[in-house]
């Protein structure tokens, strides 16, 4: 059936790019075998070994100099062919934590017990296993046409994106330092939102800044009979939740993005005992610094004004934390850069596959690999993963599809790996196409 699949694409594909598709629909049994294995044996962030594994046994035997365990799990392969610039493509690596539901004959019936005792099923709900794949078929298509490019090409595989930590674990670890710094840094992200085959890229912001926050609201406990004689944190956290919500409906301007979710609260343990403290737990999202400088200054502020309006002493302020080890940075395509390639990729997959796309609220650590270094050019591009028929099914019944990160999520895998490998391939050959 992928074969079908694939071969439907090609159908689509401008007879001026027919060589690179061809050269893909060759490795797409070899790829799919790939693909099914990683996708039946998915691994959580920071536990990406066997995972890394494979890409680094696949470029090695394509001539790559590969190191391992940079940034933790991460792999880098380093292609050098003469003079010319320095590409960076990069795939992340890890699974989620939530168990497959989707049916497939090759599902993950992967289970293991997570650092903080939760026993699940892991699964790649995210797509990595697609991303890691065409980073193989990319690997091999660079590696066989060194007669068309010259330059340095530097493949990595990163660890733990789904914890916002991955790509700045490997640039502590000297991936500019250690490795050749890239002049321009590629990727691709797998979509849940439109057609399978077709791509999607947004200039200028196209991902969010994610943080996390914790709130500790601190109370005085007693008896639910007498709550005169207690502080309840309750009251105090609920109060909290609603106020927060000013800070995007009222301090952040109408044309600025901004998302404040509470998405945990938990309180108490029986029915008539006003406990001692509650705990929140907030995802914040934005896209410039300033307005994420405001969000996280707001929360701590309302936090505290709420606390004293509710008559608590100092010792018993809230106490706010922000996770600044799974922060993950908003990304940034360069605008000019991803016009131009964007531009590009319509005289190879044409017009109708290669769609600008709104900026989204999800986070991608990604963004981390362009940040680090201004001069860096960086492009992220979407790849539809919906199945046509299922798409098109959905849009007609007015139902929604599952989403990244659904137990349900099962992309047109084929349709995924062969267009982000022509893709990236494409855009790669060009930056370093012989003058």
């Amino acid at each position: 059936m992928w074969l079908a699949s694939v071969a439907a694409l090609a159908l689509t594909v401008p007879a001026a790019a027919q060589p690179l598709a061809g050269d893909v629909q060759k490795q797409m049994p070899s790829l799919m075998a790939i693909y099914k294995d990683l996708h039946a044996n998915p691994e959580l962030s920071y536990m990406e070994v066997r995972s890394a594994a494979i890409l680094a046994a696949e470029a090695r035997k394509l001539g790559f100099e590969v190191t391992e365990k940079v940034g933790g799990t991460g792999i880098v392969a380093v292609m050098k062919n003469g003079p010319g610039p320095v590409v960076l493509v990069r795939a992340d690596m890890d699974g989620l934590p939530v168990t497959e539901q989707t049916g497939l004959a090759g599902a993950s019936k992967v289970r293991v017990t997570t650092k903080e005792g939760v026993d699940t099923g892991v699964m790649h709900a995210c797509g990595h296993d697609t991303h890691m794949t065409a980073w193989v078929g990319v690997a091999r298509l660079m590696a066989a046409s060194k007669a068309k490019w010259s330059g340095t090409l530097v493949m990595i595989g990163q660890p733990a994106e789904e914890r916002g930590a991955g790509a700045r674990m490997m640039l502590a670890d000297g991936l500019y330092t250690r490795f050749p710094k890239p002049q321009y840094a590629l990727a691709f992200h797998d979509a849940a939102q439109f057609p399978a085959g077709k791509i999607g890229y947004t200039p200028g912001y196209a991902l969010a800044n994610v943080d996390s926050v914790d709130i500790l609201v601190k109370g005085l406990g007693g008896h639910g009979a007498y709550p005169q004689t207690t502080k309840d944190p309750i009251v105090l956290a609920s109060r909290i939740v609603t106020t927060l919500q000013t800070l995007v409906s009222r301090e952040i301007s109408p044309l600025d993005s901004a998302v404040v979710t509470v998405g945990s609260f938990h309180a108490g343990a029986k029915h008539n005992i006003i406990s001692d403290e509650a705990r929140l737990q907030l995802t914040v999202r934005s896209y410039t610094d300033e307005v994420r400088d405001h969000l996280l200054d707001g929360i701590a502020r309302v936090a505290k004004g709420e606390a004293i309006a509710a008559g608590m002493p100092e010792d018993r302020m809230p106490v706010v934390s922000v996770n600044k080890d799974e922060f993950t940075p908003s990304t940034f395509n360069t605008p000019d850069f991803t016009e131009e390639m964007a531009a590009f990729l319509k005289t190879g997959f044409g017009e109708a596959r290669v769609v600008q796309m709104p900026p989204v609220m999800g986070g991608e650590d990604f963004s981390r690999f362009g940040r680090e270094d201004k001069s860096i050019k960086s492009l992220i591009i979407w790849v539809g993963g919906v199945p046509q028929a299922e798409y098109d099914a959905a849009k007609k019944a007015g139902r929604s599809l599952p989403s990244l990160h659904s137990p349900f999520w099962a992309p047109d895998a084929p349709a995924v790996i062969s267009t982000a490998t022509e893709a990236l391939t494409a855009m790669t050959m060009k930056l370093m196409a012989k003058k």
